[in-house]
């Protein structure tokens, strides 16, 4: 069994202002008070002074801030290059060819997953958010699919069914793996069935609460408008980077041909360039950021020639202001979250933890009564913990370990019980359920966050429970 925790008031404080804020969350109201406060409050328990306090709400939003920043820049980059193909109308011509494709919001969210899901196979999610956020969104909203659901299908079939199953890069399978003394093709053949049930349910379950209000009203003439409250809640706009500012123009510039032909042939060079060399990740990340920057000046330089370098000023700035606005919030709500994980050592230093959520997932395992059914249903509640932090991988250590010793303890089977604590801990931290998560793609789509998360939340939590009947079958 795991070693005892010691529960010290730093956790038990830390705890109800989880509580607190996922209940303030679900009332539908901003979090970022409540988070500075219990930021203040575990400064103050945490490092015995009101000065600790003061300095641990501004050194967390740092260390939030950092840890964001590469996401920022993408986002930043990639809406840089959305307002100068919408510019030059290059976005048009873009998106003639798929219009014949994506004809109605349906049929468009599920072209939109599936694109989204395969990316993610090869890439993983942050780099295929901004490659078909770039290449494939804006038809998405020009066939009438409102942004909010176009979010949903990329983040479910992305951050959600790809990265948990992660079957063609499988670090997620070899970190649950080897953690669990298993070889990494048992938890893709013994698991496989797992990964298929959560992803089917969750996504099926996604489309049919909303196929009635996938579509959002176009004005006539023109690309369809982004409602300014999309699913119930507040909605960025990105309408003037999403649709084109002539809708039907009767000739093309020959900046706007080029750019047109040049955007999705780089970025196929891009995918063959990351397949050939092994790249994902960050690295991955770095090379569709890159090109769309690059992209993006050549745009200008091409449409506007001695007003070039303004325009390129003028994107870019445009770009950050857009990401800054999104995440400026949410810094502060991932700030409270990182102190759940190992942030807290660069926040706080040495307080007798290295995470204070991972701390009540060992004590919850420890004290909990075992049986295989216990064991599965504590697998997915730790990944779930542990995944609060915003990172779906941070987890998979612990709930693999606790798989191997769960299963040594109840004769359970060890591969099934890592799959679900790796779907938990991924689909959770990995970006469906924590809005702290799942910013890149809401902020590509130009949503809230907090909207997004709470439209996952009923389609996920109907995929946990498929999933753990399904493994109650196969333990």
């Amino acid at each position: 069994m795991p070693e005892a925790i010691a529960i010290t008031p730093l956790h038990i404080l830390y705890l109800v202002g989880v509580i607190v804020i996922l209940t303030v969350m679900i009332l539908r109201k901003d979090t970022p008070a409540v988070c500075i406060a219990f930021l203040f409050l575990l400064g103050c328990v945490g490092l015995g002074s009101a000065a600790g306090g003061v300095q641990v709400v501004f050194k967390a939003i740092l260390y939030a801030a950092t840890q964001f920043m590469e996401v920022i820049a993408t986002i930043a980059l990639v809406t840089a290059l959305s307002r100068c193909l919408t510019d030059l109308g290059s976005d048009y011509l873009l998106m003639t060819p798929m219009a014949k494709i994506m004809k109605t919001p349906s049929v468009t969210w599920w072209v939109l997953g599936f694109s989204m899901f395969l990316f993610s196979l090869f890439l993983w999610p942050s780099p295929s958010v901004a490659l078909v956020g770039a290449i494939m969104l804006p038809f998405a909203i020009r066939a009438g699919l409102n942004p909010l659901y176009a979010a949903m299908t990329m983040n479910l079939f992305g951050h959600g069914f790809a990265l948990s199953y992660d079957p063609v890069i499988q670090g997620a399978p070899a970190v649950s793996a080897g953690a669990a003394g298993i070889p990494t093709s048992a938890i893709l053949s013994e698991g496989s069935c797992l990964f298929w049930v959560m992803g089917a349910v969750t996504i099926l379950t996604a489309f049919l609460l909303n196929r009635r209000s996938l579509a959002c009203a176009a004005p006539a003439g023109g690309a369809p408008a982004i409602p300014a409250s999309a699913g119930g809640g507040r909605t960025l706009s990105r309408t003037a980077a999403l649709s084109p500012a002539n809708p039907s123009p009767a000739r093309h510039s020959r900046a706007a041909v080029i750019l047109a032909v040049l955007t999705p042939l780089v970025f196929l060079a891009d995918i063959l360039f990351m397949a050939f060399f092994h790249l994902s990740g960050g690295n991955a990340t770095s090379i569709v950021s890159g090109t769309a920057v690059l992209l993006m000046c050549v745009g200008a330089v091409l449409g506007f020639q001695k007003k070039s370098l303004e325009k390129i000023t003028e994107y870019i700035t445009d770009g950050f202001l857009f990401a800054i606005r999104i995440f400026a919030p949410v810094m502060v709500i991932g700030a409270f979250f990182f102190l759940g994980g190992e942030g807290i050592r660069t926040i706080m230093g040495d307080v007798g933890t290295s995470g204070i959520m991972n701390d009540w997932a060992l004590w919850l395992a420890r004290h909990a009564p075992l049986n295989p059914y216990i064991a599965a249903f504590l697998e997915l509640v730790v990944g779930g913990l542990t995944g609060l932090d915003g990172s779906g991988f941070s987890g998979l250590p612990l709930t693999g370990s606790l798989a191997a010793t769960f299963g040594s303890a109840t004769g359970a089977s060890v591969p099934i019980l890592a799959s679900l604590g790796q779907i938990s801990a991924v689909f959770v931290g990995g970006g469906t359920i924590v809005p702290w998560g799942l910013i890149p793609v809401a902020a590509i789509c130009g949503v809230s966050p907090l909207d997004l998360a709470r439209k996952n939340l009923l389609p996920v939590f109907i995929g946990f429970a498929a999933v753990f009947a399904c493994a109650c079958i196969l333990l």
